[in-house]
């Protein structure tokens, strides 16, 4: 008798984890669309995706002051802060990214980001790589080099600007890498409730901190510009997060590593047709590459056969 409920619990998840890929996939547009500065992109984002978090977790009654006091200690409460400046900064690098390159070689560069999970994995945890691992990482950065458009230099009217856009996209990889650790670390954390207070984080110190960097564009906002502000927190912030969080218990890890894919194809596919801005024969082949090196790293799978691997040791 539980077997349909199983069935019928793992197509909930693909369908909820797709939902949430295909939503997070349209993010560059209202990146684009609204026209604003990356900072006040983020600020919004935060603001709205707090109002529209907060909600659904009041409506589950996880912010009830005995819930809270379980959720939140000492530890929990410093690395929830860290991971909240981490995702904040990353988002911002990814924003202006969008703005340097597109919206297709912004994401396609930022998801290396497994990659940077295991190779900072083995250097805090000393965790082994082992010779299969270490070449699909090798097979993802060769892939990150075409994919990035980096060889085809004619391609770009402002070269040092795309190069800044690069480094941003790949700056934030590394950014979250360092969250996706914090967050295997805080395991019994509701996750829901971890991005609440990125989001807070966000909302709090960006007005702070914009003076000495840009100031936040507040004063000028148009209601079609609300519209795409109000979409990025509620949609791209509060509705996916809570569609993926769903989703993952209900999951095995290789249907996971496979449904991850549906947000940066979503964006290249969104980009191609909104934008015009297809990614060239080279990027495609660079992205196929990240693609199998991620799922070769997920999964396990082996690049050399197993008496060959024998022999070579």
């Amino acid at each position: 008798m539980q077997q349909p409920d199983l069935q019928t619990g793992r197509r909930q998840g693909v369908a909820m984890l797709a939902g949430g890929g295909l939503l997070m996939g349209t993010i560059g547009v209202f990146v684009e669309q609204a026209h604003l500065g990356a900072l006040t992109l983020v600020f919004f984002r935060c603001l709205f995706g707090m109002l529209a978090l907060a909600a659904y977790c009041a409506w589950r009654g996880w912010l009830t002051p005995r819930q809270l006091a379980r959720q939140f200690t000492r530890r929990t409460f410093a690395l929830a802060l860290i991971s909240g400046l981490l995702m904040v900064t990353q988002w911002v690098g990814f924003f202006d990214s969008i703005h340097r390159t597109s919206i297709a070689v912004a994401t396609v560069v930022f998801h290396v980001q497994p990659f940077w999970v295991v190779l900072i994995g083995a250097v805090l945890f000393h965790e082994r790589l082992g010779a299969d691992r270490l070449g699909w990482i090798a097979i993802a950065f060769a892939g990150l080099v075409l994919a990035s458009g980096v060889l085809a230099e004619s391609h770009v009217a402002d070269q040092s600007r795309y190069l800044i856009g690069l480094a941003e996209a790949l700056g934030g990889s590394v950014l979250y890498a360092s969250v996706t650790l914090i967050a295997r670390s805080l395991r019994d954390f509701r996750p829901h409730l971890l991005t609440l207070t990125q989001c807070a984080v966000g909302a709090m110190c960006l007005p702070l901190v914009a003076p000495f960097v840009a100031p936040l564009e507040l004063n000028a906002i148009t209601p079609v510009q609300w519209g795409w502000l109000v979409g990025m927190g509620v949609l791209h912030t509060g509705l996916s997060y809570v569609l993926i969080y769903g989703a993952l218990p209900r999951l095995t890890t290789p249907a996971i590593a496979v449904l991850l894919f549906v947000y940066p194809l979503t964006a290249i596919a969104v980009d191609a047709l909104v934008y015009g801005r297809a990614l060239s024969v080279p990027q495609c082949a660079g992205m196929v590459l990240i693609v199998t090196a991620s799922l070769g790293v997920n999964l396990g799978w082996r690049l050399l056969p197993p008496r060959l691997a024998l022999k070579r040791r």
